[in-house]
């Protein structure tokens, strides 16, 4: 039996070593990987400093520094806000194509894929949010080893921490 395509969906604002951890566990149990980047249309801001392509940059280069990639398949969709859930969920499904399993921690997220797919719940991992890494950047606080190193790089060369204090 095949293994099942699942989907990861996270605004990723920045990408941690939570989702990092959550996409290492779906490699031994999925066969392909969606990730969908949430609120692709929004950045520059404080909830969303970085663009939907600074956030897949990230991704890859952590799951390449894990050979992750090109060992594994993994997909990415960006996926906007829309104006209500139905309608997202609708074009989620259109854009991800053929997908068994969601993997998610997000309430409002699982409510909209109940029914339609099978839906796995992901534990946040204690002391690491996207929130707070944000603040502590933000904050001059320590935060570097809350993200995986190649995400700390990307980060740094993007100028964002810089961005993160001048939008505080």
């Amino acid at each position: 039996m095949a293994k099942p395509t699942a989907l990861f969906i996270g605004r990723f604002q920045p990408y941690h070593n939570g989702h990092h951890l959550v996409v290492q566990g779906m490699t031994k149990l999925a066969g392909k990987i969606v990730i969908g980047i949430g609120s692709s249309g929004k950045s520059g801001t404080k909830e969303n400093p970085f663009t939907a392509q600074e956030r897949k940059d990230m991704i890859q280069r952590a799951l390449q520094a894990d050979d992750i990639i090109p060992m594994f398949d993994i997909n990415f969709v960006e996926l906007p806000d829309m104006g209500d859930d139905a309608e997202w969920t609708e074009h989620v499904l259109s854009k991800v194509g053929e997908v068994d399993k969601l993997w998610s921690g997000n309430e409002d997220t699982k409510k909209c894929f109940e029914g339609k797919m099978e839906v796995q719940n992901i534990a946040e991992v204690p002391g690491i949010s996207a929130t707070n890494i944000r603040e502590l950047i933000a904050k001059g606080g320590d935060w570097e080893d809350k993200v995986p190193q190649e995400v700390l790089r990307a980060i740094k060369d993007m100028d964002g921490v810089k961005r993160l204090r001048d939008l505080h």
